[in-house]
């Protein structure tokens, strides 16, 4: 089946478990799964055709609804929906300047059997999208890195990882809102506000948003972001 604008249609497997008396916990196979599904729940949400919601979060294999007024019936409905495929968010990129001066550049370089420069070259060379938020208020899992750049994360983790660290693990990469323990890669760092309450929106991520990382030289400002043009 195609939609109106010929982009392809299929039937996505998918779990939806109850989660008490007014939510539902979808679970997708996979993090391209999770994503069409999360932009046709806003496609019907914007065009009055889902069940009224308080709550829509997308995680890396799932996506929770709560406050619905009776999640059995949606639950019911699901596997007949047809989901096209995500397509690219036609928004500007957000570019987050950064300087590449992180502890394990070196290690990520290792990993990658190349030297620290060609690890800035790449990483900066990526565009990337967020594919979902969660850890901390502001935190987006972002997403672009071929398979060959995926890092673990630390065998011990840091116990107090400082606010703006750029950090790689496993396909994703994140900028750290505020000090944390953590496990992640560390290869930079940014002074960019990624939450702000007083703001509107309060987080600077959202799933879908567009992200470029620009390297800036080590001592500069990087407290300004932009969209890019």
């Amino acid at each position: 089946m195609s939609t109106g604008n010929g982009a392809a249609r299929t039937r996505l497997p998918l779990r939806p478990l109850p989660v008490g008396d007014h939510g539902l916990l979808v679970e997708l196979d996979d993090a391209a799964a999770v994503e069409a599904f999360h932009a046709e729940l806003l496609r019907r949400a914007a065009a009055g055709s889902l069940p009224a919601v308080r709550e829509i979060v997308p995680a890396a294999r799932s996506v929770l609804l709560d406050g619905l007024a009776d999640p059995g019936r949606l639950a019911a409905e699901l596997p007949g929906w047809d989901v096209p495929p995500v397509t690219a968010d036609d928004r500007p990129a957000v570019e987050i300047p950064v300087r590449y001066d992180g502890p394990d550049l070196a290690d990520v370089a290792a990993l990658w059997d190349t030297t620290p420069e060609d690890v800035v070259r790449i990483h900066s060379g990526t565009e990337f999208h967020v594919a979902f938020c969660g850890f901390a208020p502001g935190f987006g899992y972002l997403t672009g890195l071929p398979e060959r750049h995926h890092v673990p994360r630390r065998a011990t983790p840091r116990t107090k990882v400082p606010v703006g660290s750029v950090a790689l693990a496993g396909p994703y990469t994140g900028v750290y809102p505020r000090s944390s323990p953590g496990g992640w890669q560390l290869i930079g760092t940014s002074d960019v506000e990624l939450w702000n309450p007083d703001r509107e929106p309060a987080a600077l991520f959202s799933p879908g948003t567009r992200v470029r990382f620009v390297p800036v030289a080590t001592g500069t400002s990087t407290e300004s972001s932009r969209e890019a043009r």
